[in-house]
């Protein structure tokens, strides 16, 4: 089963919310960071993608049909390479608003990992987030702004323009589902766009992880 739809937006651009809106949609399972706190076995593939080893994407997305949010966003154009038929949703917020979220967020959880701090157990998965984060996409330091939203900005315009229009939506997730059932061809369900994924929904998620 090809992937169908590829994210190619940072997290924190509400991932949650738009994997659980595909899942709505009949397009999933949706791949997303927690489906790898949930499957560990999918460290090795992700390990050995962030020391920039070739893995067989068909392998790790074995039963998805698409994927949001990192880490499979760090690896979106390699993706919409491997599948040329997938469209491409790129998630996008104010980058202020986005950078708020994302220091009170994903960024702590990183800089704990990078501490030490955290239990052995518990840093696999963050210390895997820091290099395809911080060091590959921030260029070593999580929590440092400008460096930050440079590479929101830089993303953004890379994803613009590189993938063909017909095949790409910009997506904000509180425009709901106009745009993306449009997009991608079907009726938009009566029931309200998904909400979810807020600070204290993170940290929730993260408790996984003890």
């Amino acid at each position: 089963m090809p992937l169908s739809i590829i994210g190619s937006g940072f997290g924190r651009t509400g991932t949650m919310s738009l994997k659980l809106a595909l899942e709505q949609l009949g397009l999933g399972p949706c791949h997303h960071m927690e489906e790898v706190m949930d499957h560990p076995e999918q460290f090795g593939h992700w390990r050995a993608a962030a020391r920039g080893e070739t893995v067989d994407w068909e392998t790790v997305y074995e039963g998805y049909r698409s994927t949001v949010d990192w880490p499979g966003a760090h690896y979106w154009q390699e993706l919409a390479e491997t599948y040329p038929e997938a469209k491409v949703i790129h998630t996008l917020r104010p980058a202020e608003e986005w950078w708020v979220s994302y220091s009170t967020t994903i960024a702590m959880l990183l800089t704990e990992a990078g501490s030490g701090d955290l239990e052995h157990e518990m840093r696999t998965i963050p210390e895997m987030a820091h290099a395809i984060i911080a060091d590959q996409t921030f260029g070593g330091s999580c929590d440092d702004k400008s460096a930050a939203l440079r590479a929101f900005e830089k993303r953004t315009e890379a994803v613009k323009s590189t993938v063909a229009p017909e095949r790409l939506l910009v997506f904000e997730v509180k425009d709901g589902w106009g745009p993306l059932c449009d997009f991608l061809g079907v009726p938009a369900p009566r029931e309200p766009f998904p909400r979810s994924n807020d600070h204290a929904a993170f940290w929730e998620l993260v408790s996984k992880l003890a």
